[in-house]
């Protein structure tokens, strides 16, 4: 499908794009040449394929949930690079 430049200008408006005088005859063969394309993917015979979202098939992979005991304060708090009895203290932020 050729488009002219008639088209490329309104449609350059409502994508906020601003061109040159030069640049309107590129983009005009850009998007022709797009629209080239899809015509031709549009000769495909897909009647046989499913619709899907993605290219590979996904699949969740759940496990069971186990419960297992948590570490102590006193181990976590001893990692941390600044404490207190039973906090981890951070730079104020908040004036």
């Amino acid at each position: 499908m050729k488009i002219s430049k008639e088209i490329v200008k309104p449609i350059a408006h409502l994508s906020r794009l601003e061109f040159k005088d030069g640049e309107i005859e590129i983009y005009q063969l850009q998007l022709s040449r797009i629209l080239e394309y899809v015509e031709k993917l549009n000769e495909v015979d897909t009647k046989d394929v499913e619709p899907m979202s993605h290219v590979l098939s996904l699949n969740n992979i759940f496990r069971e949930d186990m419960v297992k005991e948590s570490l102590s304060r006193e181990e976590v708090l001893r990692n941390a690079p600044d404490s207190t009895d039973r906090f981890f203290r951070v730079p104020k932020i908040i004036e």
